[in-house]
């Protein structure tokens, strides 16, 4: 980033620290340098006076005097980490508070996050409301203001410099011309918010959970001449007439589960592109009966119960006169899609409720009491017991 003198007038409680090279009021963190790649950091680097800096793409290393206290996220994963990291009580906002999906946590003993504070700030996005949130992080890709809402970098530098450093990486998915930079996995992104937080025993034991999970229902699944080929879309209204595409090969967070489950995505033969900031076309159902899926998991629907989905959306579906004749309709295999925006938190449970929608025989359905992984367990981690 490039360096930007200007400070605040008036007292704060934060102290003077360096940014991009300048002595700027960034304080009670210390700001962000341009220069290091970031990409390889997956620990960061202390100093003998307790400081310490985090390097990730795309902003670069980003130096701390101190343990940040108060945060905003842009999306729903992000503040899932924060909260599995045990630092629900700093949230000041978020960026797109529609796809933080709360409810998960009321299955997990003494856990939970205020909602006051996210309904209050629901739509985190201008310099006007991080100067009066004045949270001491963002976790936020700061290239995502620039390309979704007009920001340029000298805003970006603005608020890094006055009120507290970006640290985040846009990985929901990886189809957007703009991101150019380095991307990261679920867990590779959640270490480098353990380490904004000095948190790594948590993540090391989360790491630990999930692979164990992972691996456990790994070895339950069928072979893969077995699996089924599924769809992924975005359709959020009950009666869908189009889809938008999601390709699973991607490489994006947001499809985690369905690769970990290893399915087959229908459109993996096709030219069909991937949802994206430039690419906003649609499948009508004439072109779905072309594909046929066996599964269709469809987004936009995450605050309805399988009940409900089943009887607005499928119902829909199952009355009209083409989607009537696609495969998965006629079986019943049309499924919510998950989150596009998940946290580990988030993943455990998008993964278990993949699995009974994938392979019920095996796991049990959705709608059985069926628990795959230890819900006190992931509460004990969050609340520092590891």
């Amino acid at each position: 980033m490039a360096s930007d003198d200007e400070t605040r007038t008036g007292p704060t409680r934060r102290a003077f620290v360096t940014y991009g090279g300048a002595v700027a009021g960034a304080g009670f963190l210390a700001g962000c340098t341009s220069s290091g790649s970031g990409g390889d950091a997956a620990t960061p680097t202390e100093s003998s006076s307790g400081s310490y800096s985090v390097s990730m793409e795309p902003v670069g290393t980003v130096a701390f005097d101190s343990v940040p206290e108060r945060w905003a996220a842009y999306d729903g994963g992000y503040a899932d980490m924060a909260v599995a990291l045990g630092h629900g009580d700093g949230l000041t906002g978020v960026g797109g508070a529609d796809r933080y999906y709360t409810y998960v946590y009321d299955e997990l003993p003494g856990m939970g996050v205020d909602r006051s504070r996210i309904e209050a700030n629901p739509e985190v996005r201008s310099k006007e409301q991080f100067y009066a949130l004045d949270s001491d992080i963002h976790l936020y890709d700061p290239q995502m203001l620039v390309n979704w809402f007009d920001w340029d970098q000298a805003d970006v530098d603005e608020v890094a410099s006055n009120v507290a450093p970006f640290v985040g990486n846009l990985i929901f998915r990886r189809s957007d011309e703009w991101h150019d930079y380095p991307y990261y996995t679920l867990y590779e992104a959640f270490e480098k918010v353990a380490a904004v937080f000095q948190e790594q025993e948590r993540y090391r034991a989360f790491e630990r959970l999930h692979d164990e999970f992972i691996a456990d229902v790994q070895s339950r699944l069928p072979p893969a001449e077995d699996r089924p080929e599924v769809f992924l879309t975005y359709e959020g209204t009950t009666e869908p007439e189009t889809f938008s595409p999601y390709r699973l090969d991607d490489g994006g967070t947001s499809k985690k589960q369905w690769r970990d489950l290893g399915v087959t995505d229908a459109l993996a033969e096709t030219d069909i592109e991937n949802l994206s900031t430039t690419n906003r076309g649609e499948l009508d159902y004439e072109n779905l009966l072309e594909i046929d899926p066996e599964v269709i998991l469809i987004r936009g629907h995450e605050r309805k119960s399988p009940t409900e989905f089943r009887d607005t959306v499928l119902a829909y579906m199952r009355d009209h006169p083409a989607g009537s004749e696609l495969t998965a309709v006629q079986n019943g295999r049309v499924y919510r899609g998950g989150y596009l925006y998940q946290g580990p938190i988030h993943n455990l449970f998008l993964t278990e409720r993949a699995a009974q929608q994938l392979y019920p025989d095996e796991f049990g359905g959705v709608t059985d009491d069926v628990q795959l992984f230890d819900r006190q367990r992931v509460a004990d981690i969050a609340a520092g017991d590891v």
